[in-house]
């Protein structure tokens, strides 16, 4: 099993997570955050660090959610990992509440 960051992470990029992961499988992109399920180990450690409620369990992911397990597959491929928190974007505070975001994912 893998945890999944969804829809609510776009544009909003808070770091939180990424540091308490004991494996590394955080990816980044230009505004959102991937895993990657061949590295998750399920520990549950990044679940209550972010702060938009982006993370699930793949066995709970919030209905319309679902597309994000292929996407964090497929961007965990591509994107290089992070291992420290940084700042987030200037403008995430606008984009928590925002939803339907993934027109605006940058890859």
């Amino acid at each position: 099993m893998t945890f999944v960051v969804t829809e609510a992470c776009i544009k909003c990029k808070l770091t939180d997570c990424v540091e308490v992961c004991p494996v590394d499988c955080f990816h980044e992109g230009p505004n959102f955050l991937v895993i990657d399920p061949d590295e998750c180990i399920d520990c549950t450690l990044c679940e209550p660090e972010c702060p938009v409620e982006a993370i699930y369990s793949e066995d709970e992911l919030p209905p319309g959610q679902e597309s994000y397990l292929e996407l964090n597959a497929e961007l965990s491929q591509e994107w290089p990992v992070i291992t420290e928190m940084k700042d987030p974007p200037e403008d995430a505070d606008e984009w928590r509440e925002v939803k339907d975001k993934l027109k605006y994912l940058e890859r």
